[in-house]
Formats: C-alpha cells, structure tokens, sequence
C-alpha cells in the first residue's frame, strides 16, 4: 500500500518538532493526561517592542497585541526609539498626552489579553533626555600636570585643555606635591576678566608650600613641586537611538539630584494625564561610556574611605606599568566608592521611586562599575543578557556561517543575575534573549532553544525576547524593522511556529519558577580583587570584557559545575546576612551547605569576622588554594592596628574553618549534592525544590545522544518526567537511586521526584510513553524524488512545482526568487 508522506516547514523550523496549545491566563498546558502543573501568567515570555517614532496608532496597538497574545506572548517591554524615515508627522512626543494615552490603550488592551506592559524609563539607552541639564549628564575627570621648578617664573596657564566641553568645566582642585606631602592650592587659581583663562601663579603655590622661607632662600635652593589641576566635566554622551522626544544628554547615575530631578518628568506625565503605572520600569545594560566622575565624589571618598584622594593624585594618575601596591589600592578605593554612588544613587533610588507608584523593576547591571551582585540583587528581577549563538554543536543544528558571532555570555556570566535573584529571595531571573543570535531572517527557532535551554540551566526563568518591532498593518512586508535582531514578529517566517515555542517555553518556566532554587553552595566574589588588579582608572564590568576581568573566578565556576555541583555568587554585603541554622547556611528563602572562598588576596574585616562567626557555629567555610592576606584598598591598612586586627581574626578563623589545596578537595569537605548527569553524561542541569520533593530542568547542550540509567543527587522514592516539548507526562523508569534519561543531542526533559511514594499517582512502572518514541534507532529509508511548492510566500507568491532527488534547502536552489522569500514550503513523496 503506498502512503503519502507530506512534510510542511519553515526555513526556520527544520528538525524542530513541537505540539501543544497556546497558553492562556492562569491555565494549565496539559499534556494528553492532564498531569502538568498550571502555568502561572507569567510564565509565558516577554518581548522587547520597539516603537519607531512612536508612531503607534489605538488600533495598530491592539492589532500588534492581539497577535502577540494569540502567539503566546505575556508581556511587552516599550521601549521607543528613533523613527521611520519620512514618518515624521506621525510620530509621538515621548510622555505628551497623546503618547501617555497610547500607553492607557496598551495598557487596558493588556489586561484584556492578560498581556503584562513594561517600560522601559526612557528611549533607547542609557536613561537621559530632553529635561537633563549639562551640569547633570554624565560627568568625567579631567586631569592635568604641571611642574614647578626654582626658576619657575611665568604665569601657569592651567586652562582646560579639553576643547570639546561645551560650557566651562567645573574646577575642582589644584593640589601641589613636594617632598611627599600634598598642599591644596586651589584658590590661588585666577580667572581671567573675560572668563577665558584660568592661571596659577609658580611663587604663590612656592610661598603656599614655603611659608616661613625668605624669598632669597627660596631661590638659592631646589624646588621641585608637582601640580595636579582637576575639572569636573561632561562626557556629552547622548542617549543612543533616542526617540522623539527622548533626545537628550545621559544622567549622571551617580549623582542622586540627577536622578531624583530625571524620575520627577516621569512622575508629572502620569500625574498630569491620570495613567496608571506599568508593572515593571525597564532599564537597559548600564552603556554609560567615561563616566568616572560625579561633583559629589571626593567629599563621598573622603568619607567613605577615610582620607581624601586629592591628597594622592600623584599616585592615582601613575601609568599601569608605574603604580605601585599603594597607587593600586587608591585605585581601588576609588572604584569601590564609584560603585557604591551607583548602588545607592541609581539603583536603590530607582527601585525606590518604583515601589513608591506600586510598580517593580528589572534591571541589567551587567556594564556597570560596581558589584554586580549587589546590583543585582537589589532589584525586583534581575536581568541576564545573551549576545550571539553558543557552539554547543548539536547535531544537525544549522550554525550558519558568516552570519553569527560567539556567545559572550557564558553560564559564568549568566550567574551574576541569577545569583543576585538568589540570595535576595526574589522569585524571578529575566532574561533579554537571543540579542544577535543571527541576522534578521536568518534565525531559526532550532538555534534559539539551545541559548534558551543554558538560560534555564543558568537559573532564569523569565524570558523577554530581543525583540518585538510595532509596525502597522497597512505596511507592506517585512514591515518596520529595527537593525538589532533577533526579530519576534508577525512579519517573521517563524511566526507560524510561534505558537509552539511558547509553549515550551512556557511548560519550562512553569516550573523554573515553582518551588525554591537549590544549588549546592556560596561561592565568595572576589569582587575587590578584581577592581585591584584591572589596568587603567574606570572598570566596567561587560559582558564582553568579563573573560579578563575574572579569569580565576570564571575558571573557578567552570570547575565546580563539571565536578558536578552547582552554585549562586556571593558578595560581601551578602555574606554579612547570612545565618547559619538546621545544618544550611540562608540568606533568605535559600539554603545551601557550604560558603566556597576561592583564591583571593583581599577581604574586608567585616567578612572575615562574619565567616569566623558562621564557621564556629559548624558552618562549612571552605579556603581554596590561598588565606586572604589582607583588606582591600588603602584607606583600610593606613594604620598598623587594622593589619593586626586582620591578621588575629584570620588566624582564629584559620583553626575553625577548611582548608584545601585543590578544588577537587574543597567540594569534598563542602558536602554538596553532586549530580553525576553532568560528570558522568555530559548534561546541563539545574536542581529545585518543591514541598514534595525536587525538580529538574534538564538539556543535553552537546553533540552525543545521552540514555542511561543517571543516579540523582537526591534522594526520592518515586519521579516522573515531563516533556515540555509535547506537554505529555509520564512515569520514569527507575532503578535504585537512579532515573533512566533519554536524551537526543540537543533535547531537554523535566523530571520531578517525589519524597513519599504516597504522593505519585502512577504506581508501578514497566515502560513509558516517554522512552517508547526514543527506543534504539532504526534503519532509515532513503526516500528519492522529491517535489517542493508553496502554499504560502511573502512578498511575492511562488508558483509552480520543484522538483529534486532529495530534500535540500530551498535557498541552496538555483532561483533567486527562491533565495530572497519568505515562504512555507510543502516537500512532498511517495513511498
């Protein structure tokens, strides 16, 4: 009996099977028993939406939002930008009433949806606009040197040389250096009567410093004084791709009257038009390029740190391959208080202002000079970012050469907003997913889900895609479109499996976001040993810089999940609220075995002190490789008391705490709970607990089919495995304290164990749906003479009927119409 086989795909779906149903609000994504857990609303991703111009209409909103929701989308992020060319007498003024009203239409059509809206706090990025003054934009240091000799007659000019500030720079400090000691002559500076010159005079900063010499003396001796002059500045950044409206100068982030006086435009458009707040208020990764300065910072140095920094400009402006141990941890101390403006100026004050309108925030901090942790962990949800495709290699996977570019965030990375989420008790890990993936209209959704599976594994579980452009129903194909891909829209030849993709993402996150996190230990950042020993004076901490900014600590992550276990990142901060009781350290909500210090230099005494109580009270403190051998920066160590302090609090903690040479020893004495799936398999994985039991989220990232029987790091006396590919749900096949797992290269599994056999319904267990369609391969059939048409093509339609030997992309074929349209093709046999 002959058969007809019809396959029907996308360009972007080849070998990427999906079933299910859309999910909707509060409802469950069952499989054919109806055994999976409801899918909370938010489970469902997000987008990023790009409005262009602004020029939005109440009806291409609900047109746009409408089709979302039937995709499967829970929430849209606004975030307008730059317009359409010859557009321009449709565009928004961002915050008028017109663009607050097309908010209120978002809005309520989103309730109606159950479609969340966020925002982001501005246009484009980083936060500015129209409303910022210059002397509150992002603010630099200037510096400048002179020399001052015994013949040192002419007036100093001392001017600053920096032509393109657009109004005079704020002279801060004139600081002269002799025989190690520094002398603040700043007002002896003089303004020129135009306004146009400043200048020192060499005998008034000699008469400063000499006092009781006579003029006559002075000028039969040696005078050697160093003049360092400094001008607060502004670095003019603009806000990048802004919209109407938006234009503007960056704030100055560290600086909470800038701030304060940014958030008060927002608050008088809401006020004035009565429209409710979104959700969540967005802000982009920290893009604020120069910006190592704020008018406020050497008063908050000073005290902040215990002495002024003007008085050590000498060492603070020394060339990386001249600074010394002490130039390098004034150095330090100055990014430390940097990072502390931000923490407490920025972030807090926005998180802050949020909570005060019953509104949350999701923060990138990646970018920023500051503890990311901290960052992190002091928002509602905290937000990861992925940039470019993975080369997991799985098998058959398209990588598409010339047109991806590597992954800079890998799962060390990753961790930072995971960690933050962690330790803090927030419930949530968002993610802006895919970013550069590859090219528009190049991506498949089979590239998508491995990225999207290592920020499963890496704790997220709230995803917004990269991203979502508004375009207007009568805008002939593809629409508007913004450069930055990945492009989730209507207008995508991946749309029609949309559907399907949510649904596993959906089934995935339902959950990643259920129960507790439960990874093994606390590993210490070594957060001032990486500002010690960067070069230069800002440290920004990028995705794409991390590899040299953390190369013993990413190496000390890799390493501890290949052993098998996995970990959340802990700042100093953090470590001070950690208690130890019932045999786990807690932060919060969390729970984990050990405290894991890797190899670090410098820790404060507070730390120490808090490590020394936990590990008296049995709380495992792992040293790795090295003790700390002193506190961070210089403020800390100017008095031989602190060095001693230091060294009897470390020499206590010494006798109560673990020591290990490797790291191999360190997990030993840590007592984690190893998962052989990764050691022995090769799989990627993350752990949770519920109250009846644990879960799983599973992915094989590599290119080897994986089946055996796994043994779990937990003990279970029953388990049962969920597919969120196809929504089915069975029994797992067990034996012992192990579970068999099946797993094609590039296939993800939830398995859920039970604590009480009492509490699974299946029973007994001989075989299961699960491994009955991933049994041992067959033989596979050639199938010859092919035919290929079109039931669907945009913008042009594809008539007639290809023939070919075998089934190829139809971009490989000698057609250029075929080469440049989106289309569905139907590839068709007989056999």
């Amino acid at each position: 009996m002959l058969k007809r086989l019809i396959l029907i795909v996308c360009t972007c779906l080849l070998g990427f099977g999906l079933y299910g149903r859309t999910p909707q609000s509060g409802a469950e994504v069952p499989g054919e028993d109806g055994k999976w857990i409801p899918v909370p609303p938010e489970a469902r991703p997000g987008t990023r939406w790009w409005w262009l111009g602004s020029a939005v209409t109440p009806e291409g909103l609900r047109s746009n939002l409408a089709r979302y929701g039937a995709a499967g989308i829970g929430a849209v992020e606004i975030t307008p930008i730059y317009g359409v060319q010859d557009n321009e007498e449709n565009e928004l003024q961002y915050l008028s009433r017109e663009w607050m009203q097309a908010l209120r239409t978002v809005e309520a059509t989103g309730d109606s949806l159950h479609i969340e809206t966020d925002m982001a706090t501005g246009t484009g990025w980083p936060f500015g606009g129209p409303d910022v003054p210059l002397y509150q934009a992002a603010c630099k240091a200037i510096f400048q040197r002179y020399h001052i000799g015994s013949s040192a007659d002419d007036l100093l000019d001392i001017t600053c040389m920096d032509r393109q500030q657009k109004q005079r720079p704020v002279l801060e400090r004139v600081m002269a250096y002799m025989d190690g000691h520094s002398y603040d002559v700043t007002h002896l500076a003089v303004l020129s009567p135009d306004g146009m010159k400043i200048t020192l005079a060499p005998s008034a900063v000699i008469d400063r410093i000499l006092p009781q010499e006579s003029p006559e003396s002075v000028l039969n001796q040696f005078v050697d004084i160093d003049v360092a002059v400094l001008y607060a500045g502004r670095t003019q950044q603009v806000v990048k791709r802004a919209a109407p409206g938006g234009e503007g100068y960056v704030i100055d982030h560290f600086s909470a009257a800038a701030v304060d006086d940014y958030l008060a435009v927002f608050d008088r458009a809401f006020d004035e038009t009565q429209t409710p707040r979104p959700h969540t208020f967005f802000n982009d990764s920290y893009e604020v390029y120069g910006a190592d300065w704020t008018p406020e910072l050497l008063t908050e140095f000073s005290e902040r740190r215990g002495y002024d920094l003007e008085d050590h400009f000498l060492e603070f402006l020394m060339p990386d391959s001249l600074r010394t141990d002490v130039g390098r941890r004034i150095v330090s101390d100055y990014r430390e208080t940097l990072g502390e403006l931000l923490f407490e100026n920025f972030t807090l004050l926005w998180t802050d202002w949020a909570h005060d309108h019953g509104a949350i925030t999701r923060n990138q901090a990646h970018g920023s000079p500051a503890n990311l942790v901290d960052l992190y962990a002091a928002v509602d949800i905290p937000e990861c970012e992925s940039f470019g495709l993975s080369p997991f290699g799985i098998k058959g996977l398209r990588t598409d050469e010339g047109f991806t570019r590597m992954n800079d965030s890998d799962i060390s990375m990753l961790k930072y907003a995971s960690s933050g989420a962690h330790i803090s008790g927030h419930q949530y890990t968002s993610s802006e997913t895919f970013t550069w993936l590859t090219e528009h209209f190049r991506t498949s959704l089979s590239q998508c889900k491995p990225d999207l599976d290592l920020m499963f594994v890496a704790g997220v579980n709230r995803v917004f895609f990269h991203g979502s452009t508004y375009s207007p129903d009568s805008v002939a194909w593809p629409g508007w479109r913004f450069y930055a891909s990945v492009d989730m829209t209507p207008q995508n030849p991946q749309w029609n499996a949309m559907p399907k993709f949510t649904d596993y993402i959906a089934r995935c996150q339902s959950f990643l976001q259920w129960g507790s996190p439960d990874n093994d230990f606390l590993v210490y950042l070594p957060y001032y040993d990486m500002i010690y020993d960067q070069p230069g004076r800002l440290v920004l901490f990028t995705i794409h810089d991390m590899a040299g900014r953390a190369p013993k600590f990413i190496e000390t992550i890799r390493r501890i999940i290949d052993a098998g276990y996995d970990v959340d990142y802990i700042s100093d901060s953090w470590i001070l609220r950690t208690k130890y009781k019932k045999h786990r350290l807690t932060t919060g909500r969390n729970a984990y075995s050990a405290v894991i210090v890797p190899d670090v230099r410098f820790m404060p005494v507070s730390t120490l002190k808090h490590l020394l109580k936990l590990a008296r009270r049995g709380a495992p403190v792992v040293f790795v490789a090295n003790y700390p051998q002193s506190e961070p920066g210089y403020g800390r160590i100017i008095n031989d008391a602190a060095g001693k302090k230091f060294g009897r609090i470390l020499a206590k903690l010494k006798k109560v705490s673990h020591f290990a040479g490797t790291y191999d020893e360190a997990l030993a004495m840590a007592h984690g709970r190893k998962e052989s799936m990764r050691t022995d398999f090769g799989l990627s994985c993350i752990r949770r607990s519920n109250p009846g039991g644990y879960h799983y989220f599973i992915s094989n990232l590599t290119p080897d089919d994986v089946r055996g029987y796994v043994p779990l790091g937990v003990n279970f006396a029953a388990a049962e495995l969920y597919d969120p590919m196809t929504g089915n749900v069975c029994p797992a096949i067990t034996d012992g304290d192990s579970v068999l797992l099946a797993l094609a290269s590039g296939e993800s599994v939830i398995l859920r164990t039970y604590d009480e056999a009492g509490e699974y319904e299946y029973g007994e267990v001989t075989d299961s749906t699960y491994y009955a369609v991933r049994s041992e391969a067959v033989e596979e059939q050639v199938l010859t003479d092919w035919t290929l048409s079109f039931p669907q093509a945009a913008p042009d339609e594809i008539d007639g009927i290809f023939r070919l030997p075998q089934p190829i992309s139809w971009t490989e074929i000698d057609n250029d119409t075929l080469r440049t349209t989106m289309a569905t093709g139907c590839y068709s046999t007989i056999f």
